[in-house]
């Protein structure tokens, strides 16, 4: 049992346990992400800043040779989206939350990665009012004319070696 003889090492002590094993600890473990987008894209600024806003470090290179990264990644076709990124050997590709890529680092499956193919509305980057729903159902902004999908269900999908997928989550 911790004993302290004033507020204030209370405090210092509470702070120094936060910082040992709270969120501080596990930024510092997380691997940089190379991200590749085209440049100017407004949507993969965002994700990479949502990246950022939840402890990894990212590079952001703009390019106009999106085609050629995905292929050096072995991104499957059917599943690109616009931003490409890689982290730990894996390829990330689209607007991958980034629990999803810690769950990802922690788990380590023979993988080549995790990919949301498209443009999915909700997504980090992709997101249209902030709108949240916990089951994963497609919202409509009702203040415009036409409505608009603020949100819509997506996948995220763990691409295997063999270049297949299997659901990774859904949102």
């Amino acid at each position: 049992m911790l004993k302290f003889s004033t507020p204030r090492s209370a405090l210092f002590s509470t702070l120094l346990l936060l910082g040992l094993f709270g969120g501080t600890a596990e930024a510092a473990e997380l691997p940089t992400i190379k991200a590749y987008m085209p440049k100017v894209c407004l949507a993969c600024i965002d994700w990479a800043e949502h990246l950022r806003q939840q402890g990894f470090k990212v590079e952001v290179t703009q390019t106009d040779a999106m085609d050629a990264i995905k292929r050096k990644l072995k991104v499957p076709h059917e599943l690109e989206a616009v931003p490409s990124a890689t982290v730990a050997g894996y390829f990330i590709e689209g607007h991958v939350h980034a629990d999803q890529i810690k769950e990802l680092l922690s788990e380590k499956p023979k993988a080549l990665g995790l990919a949301v193919p498209g443009l999915p509305l909700g997504a980090p980057g992709r997101e249209y009012s902030s709108p949240t729903c916990q089951t994963a159902c497609t919202v409509l902004d009702t203040n415009t004319a036409p409505q608009r999908v603020r949100r819509e269900f997506y996948q995220t999908l763990l691409v295997l070696p063999d270049g297949s997928t299997k659901t990774w989550a859904r949102h």
